[in-house]
């Protein structure tokens, strides 16, 4: 990011557009505060400002909602954007690029260079990636901004939906985004010289430091680019920081790419912000509070029912039902009880049913049965495997893509942008830097994978009834291509990294065939030797041994550059010999 310090747009025009998109989203304030209520209480901040450590779930009875937006969280994670492996890689555009000297090695450095950065304890982007799917699963829709500190490397922040206004370009993309935040004044003269903070701010941070105020983050497209400009002022997108209180632009800058990677679960049409599983099953999530708090009342009641007492109050008030008490008057003369609980008959079980019901739906709406398939059946065959993979991957296709277009393809192009300029990155191979330096994203998830399950699940069917035919024709396999067998194989199941280079396998077959030649002639010697020893008692045999041992190598016998010598018989068709 690049910045300067003198404002070029009024601070009241920028604030009014605010205004207007926070005007645009209230109905779906409401939408989010009921949500956040029943299944993430703690990012309530819809419409309600919450005292530090205020309790905020008192309107959850159930936990099934909560407990199924973590695991939606963990498996997206999991899935997408898993720490423990490599999730994408990058190639040239260019097919035929990656075949050229260095091309493939350059790109396998850049992952290297570029996961290392973004998995960095200072980056924080695994946590704040989990926040974002939180955001995802429970609102529809999750911001993560990425940054960059000068010295630092790459910055990772999920910022609460609470706090964001978009607006989207004429392709449907978010390309505007107003984001509110606070500051406290010792923190606002940390972040801007103090000749550029407002007066309230100054006299703050004389008296009450950690007084806290309202700030402003604009990210708009600049609408002209000077040609031959690439300052703060021309970039692709404009920045700007204003203090609210003062109405005044602390900070003017830019940004070549779009800083906030915004992702949405799913859109209706005219819509800007997303919709969530949490949505979907909105009406179920407050049925299943409703029943869970009768239930409740009604094991109450069955654990603890109300007592029935006779009218003529002999007990003399409230009986002691504590345990061991004693209660005079509780029986007559004939020890017939004068108080006896109240049954109701209630039919827990019943509500039991309905609330597991309840459950089952909530918990498809987030997936986790879905997610589920492979843990359901653990002594499964690899085409077991393959094929409940391949209807993971066709269930969760549509979400995929949406994540891999809107949020994961955008912060990926940034972070090596900002490795770029950071100089960070290795020199470009001369092939690769002639075609402009273009690259591709290859997602290789594991729910990627999942996906392109169907190939390597055709491939294993294909080889399989081929090895059935060939009992009775074994050339059956000569109509596989044993290479493109392996290439599927390897990135079906994301390990195309283990393959040798072209020249490499050209070069150890060469070797393998000259050794096979070798050991073929090894092998022809002791019936050469036997040949030799029945030609020795022939009459004229010639040269012997050497002759013949040259004439097999493919040599000539001494004597005799032409191949044939001077006593060496012909072999006749009949099997007997001709003197030349």
């Amino acid at each position: 990011m690049h910045d300067t310090r003198v404002p070029d747009t009024p601070a009241d025009d920028l604030i009014r557009r605010h205004e207007e998109l926070a005007a645009a989203r209230a109905t779906w304030e409401n939408h989010w505060r009921e949500i956040a209520e029943r299944i993430l209480p703690r990012q309530d901040s819809f419409q309600t400002k919450w005292s530090p450590g205020a309790k905020r779930n008192e309107k959850i009875f159930d936990s099934t909602a909560p407990i199924a937006l973590e695991r939606f969280a963990a498996a997206m994670e999991s899935m997408l954007t898993p720490r423990a492996q490599r999730w994408h890689r990058l190639r040239a555009s260019d097919q035929r690029l990656n075949e050229a000297d260095g091309v493939r090695d350059w790109f396998r450095r850049v992952e290297d260079i570029l996961f290392a950065a973004r998995y960095s304890p200072r980056a924080n982007y695994a946590s704040q990636q989990h926040e974002t799917y939180m955001s995802l699963g429970a609102f529809g829709t999750g911001v993560l901004f990425i940054g960059e500190e000068v010295g630092r490397g790459l910055r990772y922040k999920s910022i609460h939906l609470s706090d964001c206004c978009f607006a989207e370009d004429a392709n449907g993309r978010i390309d505007t985004v107003f984001r509110t935040y606070r500051l406290s004044a010792r923190q606002a003269a940390q972040r801007w010289p103090e000749k550029t903070l407002p007066r309230g701010i100054l006299r703050a941070l004389e008296k009450e430091p950690e007084r806290r105020f309202d700030f402003l983050h604009a990210v708009v497209p600049r609408g002209e680019l000077k040609a031959g400009k690439a300052d703060a002022k021309n970039l692709p997108f404009a920045s700007y920081h204003i203090a609210m209180e003062a109405r005044s632009v602390l900070q003017v800058g830019g940004f070549e790419q779009f800083p906030y990677a915004v992702s949405r679960y799913v859109t209706a049409p005219n819509e800007v912000y997303g919709r969530s599983p949490a949505m979907a099953v909105l009406p179920d999530i407050k049925m299943l509070n409703e029943m869970s708090k009768t239930i409740i009342r009604a094991a109450h009641k069955t654990v603890d029912p109300p007592v029935l007492i006779h009218d003529d109050g002999i007990l003399g008030g409230r009986p002691d039902l504590r345990p061991n008490a004693i209660n005079y008057g509780g029986v007559d003369s004939s020890g017939r009880p004068l108080m006896q609980p109240f049954q109701n008959n209630a039919r827990v079980d019943i509500g039991l049913d309905m609330m597991n019901q309840r459950r089952e739906v909530i918990n498809d709406a987030f997936l986790v049965s879905l997610f589920q398939i492979l843990v359901r059946g653990p002594a499964m065959t690899a085409t077991e495997v393959l094929e409940r993979a391949q209807e993971k991957g066709v269930l969760l296709g549509p979400t995929i893509g949406r994540q891999q277009s809107e949020s994961l393809g955008p912060m990926i192009e940034r972070e090596i942008a900002i490795l770029a300029r950071a100089d960070a990155l290795p020199a470009m191979p001369p092939a690769l830097e002639e075609a402009g330096g273009d690259y591709e994203i290859l997602y290789d998830s594991p729910l990627t994978r999942a996906q392109r399950a169907e190939e390597g699940l055709g491939v294993m069917r294909a080889l399989e009834i081929a090895g059935a035919m060939a009992a009775a024709d074994p050339t059956i396999f000569d109509n596989f291509d044993s290479d493109a067998v392996a290439k599927i194989a390897v990135e079906v199941h994301g390990v195309e990294h283990i393959l040798r280079k072209k020249d490499d396998v050209e070069a150890l077959r060469g070797q393998r065939a000259q050794q096979e030649a070798m050991m073929q002639t090894l092998a022809a010697g002791p019936q050469v030797a036997d040949t030799v020893s029945k030609l020795s008692g022939i009459e004229g045999a010639g040269t012997g041994l050497e002759a013949v041992l040259a004439q097999v190598a493919g040599g000539a016998p001494p004597g005799n550059p032409g191949g044939g010598g001077p006593g060496l018989p012909e072999v006749a068709s009949d099997g007997g010999a001709r003197n030349a």
